[in-house]
């Protein structure tokens, strides 16, 4: 395995990158996610309009396409951000279209009778969905979220197609030094595996200790 060995510092260096990249997109994509997911259910019909607008353009159209477009066409028209920062944000933006559909199924799995009662007391559309809908929504999307995590985890490895220096690409430059693709890659997805299981077994986790007992 010295292939792997040899290149070890360039290769943790790689899969910091992506353990960064990974949680900050995650991050970025769950409150933009809980955004479109309130607008998706959101009594006004243009901002229900634009929801799922928004949540039918990113699940439709490949996540390579998102970024080819943001790190080569954008800066043709003067918007330039850094590569990195450029995946975090096309990336935040992709998966939020399936953290809202997550966290919009846990709301209409949240008893009507409970919004209507919290309306009957007062509370306003979006008092109603920070106080009584959403902390019992998230509690019940726990593993739905999780799935989001673990796929948006894989999608990280799209960011090497463009430039950004994360553990795909990280492996790709050891490979063509020392031309040994399966160790290499092997090794890759290995670590890939180990996060994905990592993420699984927290999110289960998680999911125990919110559960709601019904």
């Amino acid at each position: 395995m010295p292939a792997l060995t040899d290149h070890l510092p360039q290769l943790t260096d790689g899969l910091l990158s992506t353990l960064l990249l990974m949680v900050l997109s995650f991050f970025g994509a769950l409150i933009l996610g809980l955004l479109v997911a309130a607008a998706r259910v959101s009594p006004v019909a243009s901002l229900r309009g634009a929801a799922t607008a928004y949540v039918e353009l990113f699940q439709n159209i490949p996540l390579l396409a998102w970024l080819l477009l943001f790190v080569f066409a954008l800066p043709e028209a003067g918007i330039i951000f850094p590569l990195f920062t450029t995946a975090v944000i096309v990336l935040s933006l992709y998966e939020a279209a399936y953290t809202a559909e997550a966290i919009r199924s846990g709301i209409n799995s949240v008893g009507l009778g409970q919004a209507e009662a919290a309306r009957a007391l007062g509370l306003t559309t979006l008092q109603n969905l920070r106080h009584i809908v959403l902390p019992q929504a998230l509690r019940a999307v726990v593993q739905p979220l999780t799935n989001v995590f673990i796929a948006l985890t894989m999608n990280t490895s799209l960011a090497a197609a463009v430039g950004v220096v994360e553990l795909t690409h990280a492996a790709n430059e050891v490979n063509l030094q020392e031309a040994q693709p399966i160790a290499v890659f092997v090794g890759a997805g290995i670590a890939y595996m180990a996060l994905a299981l990592v993420i699984g077994l927290t999110g289960g986790f998680i999911e125990r200790r919110v559960a709601i007992v019904r």
